[in-house]
């Protein structure tokens, strides 16, 4: 039996070692695959040497979540392996974490993510899709960690944290690329349902969370994906039927936030600069371009100004 652990590091050197770190007291034998993503912080230079065990992969760029987990996903699919842990470099992990998925022996699983600054809060546990909304309905963000003890069945797992059986993989194929960070997840796990995989949460696999590491920019860089990718999974998820109603109020959620945007451009120009003010306006901004974006195929890692804390 063959465990690959997949982690993911992107200009986050000093979150990669912890995660490293705790990996090292993981009681089930493992090997651990660190793809980095182009990063600029000598990740390179400093990761292969403090854990030369791993499997160390340099993209050369940015491939976003999704490609970059390919990348480590496709070489340990090549290297025979039987199960695969996608891990968040922003976390650590309880020694039985693997343990506790190979007892639960479900081909996806999601582990039990706790908020690193707060261990008796959950981040969340993943989500069920809600037509009527056109999103995910979270399924225990920020709720007590000690109300989860029983596993539950979901419509995605928290991308967090995912063990998936290789044979998951070869069936459903890998994560699409054009998501490039959020919605990944969700897209793969409503493509492994409909092959008869069912994406479910494992409680005793605990872990902690830094949450949101990767979105540099803050709430306009989450905002920006968030609408564009939503977009693309309802474009590849949902049928004609559900779609119509959903694209129609989108539609009137685009105008809304537009005339939000000119009318806070306004009062900016005429009133005091605060941040708050400058930061409403651009999280109006990052949602418009999102859509935008989407309507012209625009996928990718984003406009640069996203990326501004």
């Amino acid at each position: 039996m063959k465990i690959f652990v997949i982690i993911l590091n992107w200009n986050g050197k000093d979150d990669t070692l912890a995660c490293l770190s705790s990996l090292k007291k993981v009681t089930t034998p493992h090997e651990v695959v660190v793809v980095d993503n182009g990063s600029s912080d000598n990740s390179a230079q400093i990761i292969p040497p403090a854990f030369p065990s791993i499997h160390f992969i340099e993209t050369g760029k940015n491939l976003g979540y999704a490609e970059g987990n390919n990348v480590g996903i496709r070489y340990a699919l090549e290297k025979g392996a039987d199960f695969l842990f996608i891990l968040n470099n922003d976390t650590t992990v309880s020694p039985t974490i693997l343990e506790a998925f190979l007892k639960r022996d479900a081909p996806l699983q999601g582990g039990k993510a706790h908020l690193m600054h707060d261990p008796n809060t959950l981040d969340h546990l993943g989500g069920n899709w809600n037509v009527t909304k056109g999103e995910f309905d979270l399924v225990g963000a920020k709720a007590p960690a000690s109300e989860w003890i029983t596993p539950i069945t979901l419509d995605y797992v928290c991308g967090v944290a995912l063990f998936i059986k290789a044979e998951v993989f070869k069936k459903v194929g890998l994560f699409e690329p054009r998501f490039f960070l959020f919605w990944e997840e969700c897209d793969f796990c409503m493509r492994a349902k409909k092959e008869g995989y069912l994406a479910t949460v494992c409680p005793e696999a605990i872990l902690y969370h830094k949450v949101s590491a990767s979105f540099t920019g803050g709430k306009p860089h989450s905002t920006y994906f968030w609408w564009r990718n939503r977009l693309l999974w309802i474009e590849r998820n949902c049928t004609a039927e559900e779609k119509k109603p959903l694209l129609k109020k989108i539609r009137r959620d685009f105008f809304h936030i537009l005339k939000l945007y000119l009318l806070k451009s306004l009062q900016l120009f005429f009133s005091k600069k605060t941040k708050e003010r400058a930061l409403r306006l651009r999280t109006y901004r990052a949602q418009l371009v999102g859509m935008k974006d989407y309507c012209f195929r625009r996928f990718g890692n984003g406009p640069s100004w996203l990326f501004e804390k």
